[in-house]
């Protein structure tokens, strides 16, 4: 593999010895073949990526969110980098005369808005700990991240402020402050002041800085900037520090990494803020769009108005989860099924032309302009137009999705990897690279990658395809769990951090992503199951919207908890006569049937043994 384009080997592998597995080649990015590319000059903190771009592009639209007149939501309407700074300043003296001081933990709470980034800033600002709270970890979430990292002022979301109430008594222990994004009701005061906390309406807190001015801390590049809580398999959220060097380093390797593939960044770029800014991946794009004075569009908050939103603001870059663009392969293959027989041949000969094209190495833009005019605008135009990169991350994207959506986006379509724990990205496929095809890509050009074979997986780092567990080394790993030195250790060992994931390095210097390391376990007839693995293939089934699969070393069978897709169970419901709304569909003897022989058939074409 050391003779590939994207990939250079720096370092051999070893063998196995000491009772220690074997290890892999290092390999890092040929993009760095002369050494990873140093941050920018002057940017030591997440604070300066901010301030540099005030003074780089103060009259730049930065923030922008739609206005509603009427009811009807009209225009983006924007702030300048330099106003935006202005607020920033303000609210961060109004934290600092509640008493918060360098080190303190600022909870974030609720949907991507500008006053979350300008709250997120204001942290960046005075050397504070930004700790983003989200419910999504479960039950008890938010109050646990509030207790374990002791923090004492929250911004939130106003339709957020009686879920936070929810936290109470445990939570007043370090909570003393909340602020509302919005309003605040006589209600909510009196609740809040009966626990001794003070709760401020957005415009009243900003108003408690004035005529105040708090001296910004020196930021050092090894200072944490935020508290990131990820779920674990297994018990209590774990607190993620990410440091100001990890989100810098990240952004000095991306910038070469699309300098590289003539992709820059620029001021002029447009971005839909809408996947939760809780999560690194969303987190670490706004703090890219940002070092490169670049505009930030947010999205309502409803996903069933997303898509409008997109159509106003036409955004040149598009992050997406799986799930998301699951839905628009899905939603574009009903829409080329009803528009008749003539437009659905027209489509497939389309298609089948520019993806010959593409897979002789023509570039997305030239394998077919004719067809792209004519038939594959509409998807383009559905993204709002502007659209020239589509990246997706978080989780494995369907090989059919990708394949699709490379031919009909009229972009590049590129997935990435990385964990909370890597700062997000670690890999991303590369445009115009048709063969890193189902691949999440060769490694970002700020990091050194190596396979730790897993003999009880049967997974060799040294053997002529190698497969093994990822383990990353840069600056842009994280710097500890919170509190629990315990669970770093077990993850970070001389330096190398143990992803959990299992890859297999392609012949390109692509990883392609196979199994899960931890997620391993016996039935009780003693038979290995990778449930991931399994939950990876029966994905792949249209009729279902998501699967969770289970199973423990007692018993000797699996169990599936799906979620049916409702436009492909009430097309079924309407070709078999079977009646009623979904929700009683669900509950239909028949529809079980038809999802169990749906699930069986991909399980039978992936060679997948289990039942359920």
């Amino acid at each position: 593999m050391a003779g590939n384009n994207f990939v250079i080997e720096v370092e051999k592998g070893k063998d196995a010895s000491d009772g220690q597995p074997s290890i892999g080649p290092v390999y890092r990015s040929s993009f760095a073949a002369n050494g990873f590319p140093a941050p920018i000059p002057g940017m030591e903190s997440c604070w300066d990526i901010f301030r540099m771009s005030v003074e780089k592009y103060p009259d730049n639209r930065m923030l922008g969110r739609r206005q509603i007149v009427d009811g009807k939501a009209g225009k983006y309407v924007w702030q300048t980098y330099r106003e935006v700074y202005d607020i920033v300043i303000k609210v961060g003296n109004s934290i600092r005369s509640c008493d918060v001081v360098e080190g303190g933990k600022c909870g974030i709470y609720g949907a991507n808005c500008p006053e979350w980034i300008i709250s997120m800033e204001a942290c960046n600002a005075h050397g504070l700990y930004c700790v983003p709270l989200y419910d999504t970890l479960g039950a008890g979430a938010v109050e646990f991240i509030i207790c374990h990292a002791e923090i004492s002022i929250a911004f939130v979301e106003e339709k957020k402020i009686n879920e936070l109430f929810k936290t109470f008594p445990a939570s007043t222990e370090h909570l003393k402050t909340i602020v509302s994004f919005g309003k605040v009701t006589p209600e909510q005061k009196a609740e809040a002041e009966k626990h001794d906390l003070k709760i401020y309406p957005w415009e009243e807190f900003l108003q408690l800085g004035e005529n105040k001015n708090y001296g910004l801390p020196v930021k050092k590049k090894t200072d944490i900037c935020t508290i990131m809580y990820t779920s674990g398999t297994t018990g209590d959220p774990k607190g993620v520090l990410i440091s100001n060097d990890s989100i810098v380093t990240l952004i000095a390797g991306v910038k070469r990494l699309l300098g590289s593939v003539n992709e820059q960044l620029t001021m002029k770029d447009v971005y839909i803020s809408y996947l939760p800014l809780a999560h690194i991946f969303d987190r670490v794009i706004e703090e890219l769009f940002i070092s490169h004075g670049a505009s930030i569009g947010f999205w309502r908050g409803d996903v069933k108005l997303l898509v409008e939103d997109i159509g106003e603001l036409k955004p040149s870059i598009f992050c997406a989860v799986p799930r998301v663009l699951d839905r628009i392969y899905s939603g574009l293959l009903q829409k080329i099924s009803a528009g008749g027989l003539l437009k659905k041949k027209m489509f497939d000969l389309a298609y089948t032309y520019k993806y010959y094209n593409m897979k002789k190495g023509r570039k997305h833009g030239e394998a077919s302009p004719i067809c792209d005019k004519i038939v594959f605008s509409k998807v383009k135009q559905g993204l709002g137009g502007n659209v020239r990169l589509i990246l997706s991350g978080a989780a494995p994207l369907s090989t059919h999705v990708e394949e699709f959506l490379r031919v009909v986006a009229c972009c590049h379509v590129l997935q990435g990897y990385g964990l909370t724990e890597s700062c997000a990205g670690s890999f991303v496929s590369l445009p115009n690279e048709l063969s890193m095809l189902g691949t999440v890509g060769p490694p970002v050009p700020n990091i050194d990658v190596r396979l730790e074979s897993v003999p009880e997986m049967n997974y060799d780092a040294l053997a002529s395809t190698p497969r093994g567990e990822i383990c990353i080394k840069g600056n842009t790993l994280f710097s500890g769990y919170y509190k629990r030195e315990d669970l770093t250790r077990e993850v970070l060992i001389d330096g190398w951090f143990h992803t959990g994931d299992i890859g297999e390095w392609q012949p390109n210097g692509s990883m392609k992503i196979i199994d899960r390391k931890k997620n391993i376990f016996k039935l009780s007839q003693g038979e290995y199951v990778a449930v991931e693995n399994l939950e990876n293939i029966y994905s792949l089934v249209s009729a279902i919207d998501s699967i969770w699969i289970y199973g423990n070393s007692f018993e000797s069978f699996l169990v599936a908890v799906v979620n049916p897709n409702k436009e492909a169970l009430e097309s079924w419901a309407a070709d078999n006569n079977v009646s009623g709304d979904f929700e009683s569909l669900c509950k239909n003897p028949k529809a079980k049937e038809f999802i169990l022989g749906e699930l069986a058939k991909t399980g039978k074409e992936k060679k997948v043994t289990e039942r359920f």
